[in-house]
């Protein structure tokens, strides 16, 4: 996934300090610089560089598009010009930010200088009337805690909704036959989110492999695996090699469709013809950042994405089964599944170890056995049903807990009956994605620059995760 470019369109009114909008342009941009963010500003459109009139919009709108900008931030470096700015934001139709510095006091004279707060209101109002989405942080001075904390927020949520619209999912194999939980309707897929299957069969998988495990290339990966990993007896050269090489292919398959993650049919069909499961290739592929989901579960690998998408330090994410509550600790919960987990996020290399299926006999190799490093986590799960779309999501840390074979991280949250209640009566389903991090703020900024997907925070909620984005603190 590519950086995220940011247009970057500040806006003044006539009527107020034409010095201080040009000060404050030059101070928001050097806040951005100064925190690594690539944008796109609109110094070529007219002499100021600034949103003023409307031949402004169109200008903007069309270097913009030029320069393929990902989002859009408008600050009003005074009042600003509320019929521009919304003008730029309907023409241009990307995930828009905005915000405005805290005034300070009015001059002896009386006079005012910006009325930036004013301005804002008057903008938001139109942006309404436009029908444009739009995130804003709240009226704050320029190095107020919650200015920075609103951009990098801000900045995470596009790129979610960037990667999620127009998805293209790599699908292994139909799904499972019994599991009906992981049915989705790819039309409508299509049709509401720009989101493409892209489908390939178990007999192509297979075929690739048989050329691939003679390659040099899966030769090299599969020495490098038993270098990395411990290998059990289970697991012989053979063996290896088919997962050297399945890493391979998938690795080739996503660079020439462009896919966004993977749904891989990792049981029935790939043991039963090649003798070993996907787990750990899949865990491989998902440490390089493209997620793969067990189970042909295309709303979890979608589910997956959107959490990557959400970190803004590159951590990588791990899909599992809810499984059972931990057996002295009522808030906790198994995060589990037969070995799929990243061996990057492993929590303790000396004992992790690369062997057979632990639940389905004959335990074919192909699954990894560790548990992963603790922290902070965030789960999200994306889910439809009877054509309305939500995303479950919440906070929780990872606690000790018995030891399990298989890849695994126990995680407490606040209250887990709540958390077990919400997704009982669902639409979700066992499977979620998880991440390290704290990006619930992010994923419900996301939303409303996804049309029809409804945000459904448990813990933190709603009114939390809008109170830290005005400034205050999460409780978790």
């Amino acid at each position: 996934m590519s950086s995220l470019k940011l247009g970057l369109a500040p806006t003044r009114r006539f009527c107020f300090s034409v010095e201080d909008a040009h000060k404050y342009k030059l101070l928001v941009e050097a806040k951005l610089r100064a925190w690594g963010v690539d944008f796109v500003n609109i110094d070529s459109i007219n002499d100021e560089g600034l949103l003023i009139r409307m031949a402004d919009a169109h200008a903007a709108a069309a270097l913009f598009a030029r320069e393929k900008v990902d989002a859009l931030f408008a600050p009003h470096v005074n009042f600003g010009t509320e019929e521009v700015v919304a003008t730029l934001a309907k023409k241009a139709g990307k995930p828009f930010l905005l915000w405005g510095p805290r005034d300070e006091a009015p001059l002896q004279n009386g006079r005012h200088l910006r009325d930036t707060q004013c301005g804002l209101f008057a903008t938001s109002n139109v942006l309404r009337k436009f029908g444009v989405p739009f995130s804003y942080i709240v009226n704050s001075r320029l190095d107020a805690p919650e200015f920075e904390r609103g951009v990098r927020t801000f900045l995470a949520a596009a790129n979610v909704a960037r990667n999620f619209l127009g998805a293209r999912i790599g699908q292994v194999g139909t799904r499972p036959g019994n599991f009906y939980t992981v049915i989705v309707n790819e039309q409508e897929l299509l049709s509401r989110f720009g989101i493409e299957l892209v489908p390939i069969t178990m007999l192509r998988v297979e075929r690739a492999l048989h050329s691939l495990v003679k390659d040099k290339r899966a030769i090299d990966e599969a020495e490098a695996l038993r270098k990395k990993i411990t290998v059990k007896d289970v697991v012989d050269t053979q063996a290896l090699r088919k997962l050297a090489a399945l890493k391979i292919f998938m690795q080739e398959w996503a660079a020439e469709e462009g896919l966004s993650a993977i749904a891989f049919k990792c049981h029935e069909d790939l043991p039963d013809a090649a003798g070993f499961y996907s787990c750990f290739a899949n865990g491989e592929l998902t440490g390089l950042g493209i997620p793969v989901a067990f189970e042909t579960d295309i709303h979890g690998a979608l589910s997956s994405l959107m959490l990557q998408s959400a970190s803004a330090d590159g951590a990588k994410t791990f899909f599992a089964d809810l499984t059972i509550r931990h057996p002295d600790n009522d808030n906790a919960e198994l995060l589990w599944h037969c070995g799929n987990f990243p061996y990057c996020l492993c929590k303790d290399p000396g004992t992790a170890f690369l062997g057979g299926h632990c639940n389905i006999t004959p335990g074919l190799p192909g699954t990894g056995n560790f548990e992963i490093k603790g922290g902070k986590l965030t789960v999200c799960r994306f889910e439809g049903l009877n054509r309305e779309y939500s995303l479950f999501f919440g906070h929780g840390t990872a606690v000790s807990g018995p030891y399990n074979l298989g890849t695994y991280v126990w995680m407490e949250v606040p209250d887990w009956p709540l958390w077990e209640e919400r997704l009982m009566y669902g639409p979700y389903v066992h499977h979620v994605a998880g991440i390290h991090g704290s990006v619930a703020p992010a994923l419900y900024e996301a939303t409303r620059f996804i049309p029809g997907l409804r945000s459904d925070p448990v813990q933190p909620t709603e009114s939390e995760i809008r109170a830290f984005l005005r400034g205050g603190e999460l409780p978790y």
